[in-house]
C-alpha cells in the first residue's frame, strides 16, 4: 500500500510539474570553458559560487546564504559547469561541495519558481541535459564529497545524494521538505535515496517530508560522518586528502609487484596477439 501511494504521489507531482512548464529551453550539459581558462590554484568567485583549488582537490561553495543557498537557474548552470570542468580536468582527483553561510542547500529557489515556469528549465530526457538543480543527473567519474551544514533539504538533499560521501555537522538536518509544498523529487531523489538507505526508509522520508537529524542520518547510512558544528568542510577536505593518500599507498605496491611484470609480458607480445588480445575480449 505504501509503495503504491509513493508511486502515485511521485507520478502525480511530476505530471503537474511538466504541465506547468509553458516554455522549456534546452541547456548545454557540458561547460564551454577549457581547462586552460581555469586557474591552477587560488579562489575564484563566479556568480553565486565560490571555487578553490587545493592541490588535486576542487572545493565548490554555493554562495547564496540569504536564501539558505537555494539554487536558482544561474546557480544550477554554474554548478553544472564547475563539476563538468572538474570531471574533465586530469589534474583534479576529488571535489568537495559545501554551502557558505551555515547551510548546505535548501533546494530549488521556490521564489524564482513562483515568478513563472520559465525559471525551471527541465530537459525531460535525463540523458540529454541537466536537472533543475543543475548537475544532479551527472555521472561523475571521480569522487565527490558533500560537506553538510545546516539544512540539506528538498533539492539540496538530492545534491547531497549526488556525492559519494556525506559529512554532516551535528545540528544539520536533511529531509524531503518539498513534499510539504506539492513539489516532487525530480533530481534523482526517488532513485538514489532508496538505493542508499533502502526502500522502506526512503518511503518514510518521501511520504512524510519529515526532518532527519544527523545522528539518525548516520544510522540510516545517509551520512558517512557526523562532526561538530563548523567542522564539516575541514573534515571533508581531510577525507579527500586521505582518499588520495590511501589510493597511492595501496596502489603503488601493486604496481611494483604486478603491473610492471604485466606490462613486460604485454610488451613481449602476449597481450598483443595472445590470450589477452583486445580482439578476443
Amino acid at each position: 500500500m505504501a509503495l503504491t501511494l509513493w508511486r502515485v504521489s511521485v507520478r502525480t507531482g511530476f505530471r503537474r510539474t511538466i504541465q506547468s512548464l509553458n516554455s522549456i529551453q534546452r541547456q548545454e550539459y557540458y561547460s564551454s570553458s577549457s581547462n586552460e581558462e581555469r586557474p591552477n590554484c587560488g579562489t575564484a568567485t563566479v556568480g553565486t559560487l565560490v571555487t578553490e583549488r587545493r592541490g588535486a582537490v576542487m572545493v565548490i561553495g554555493i554562495n547564496r546564504p540569504e536564501v539558505r543557498n537555494a539554487v536558482n537557474p544561474d546557480t544550477a548552470q554554474r554548478l553544472t559547469e564547475e563539476l563538468t570542468a572538474f570531471d574533465q580536468d586530469k589534474s583534479l582527483n576529488v571535489a568537495v561541495l559545501h554551502g557558505i553561510g551555515g547551510n548546505f542547500c535548501a533546494g530549488f529557489d521556490l521564489k524564482a519558481l513562483a515568478h513563472g515556469s520559465d525559471s525551471l528549465k527541465l530537459e525531460q530526457d535525463v540523458c540529454k541535459g541537466p536537472g533543475p538543480m543543475g548537475p544532479s543527473r551527472m555521472r561523475l567519474s571521480k569522487p565527490l564529497i558533500a560537506a553538510v551544514s545546516g539544512y540539506a533539504v528538498a533539492g539540496g538533499l538530492e545534491l547531497a545524494l549526488l556525492a559519494d560521501l556525506r559529512v554532516m555537522e551535528e545540528s544539520s538536518i536533511m529531509g524531503v521538505f518539498c513534499r510539504r509544498f506539492g513539489v516532487p523529487l525530480i533530481d534523482g531523489g526517488t532513485v538514489r535515496l532508496p538505493q542508499l538507505i533502502g526502500l522502506s526508509r526512503a518511503l518514510d522520508l518521501i511520504l512524510t517530508g519529515r526532518p532527519v537529524k544527523a545522528h539518525e542520518a548516520l544510522t540510516f547510512g545517509l551520512a558517512n560522518r557526523v562532526v561538530p558544528d563548523g567542522h564539516a568542510l575541514q573534515v571533508a577536505l581531510e577525507l579527500a586528502e586521505q582518499a588520495m593518500q590511501y589510493e597511492t599507498e595501496n596502489g603503488l605496491p601493486v604496481v611494483l609487484a604486478e603491473s610492471i611484470a604485466g606490462a613486460a609480458k604485454f610488451n613481449s607480445g602476449v597481450g598483443r596477439g595472445g590470450t589477452f588480445s583486445s580482439s578476443k575480449l
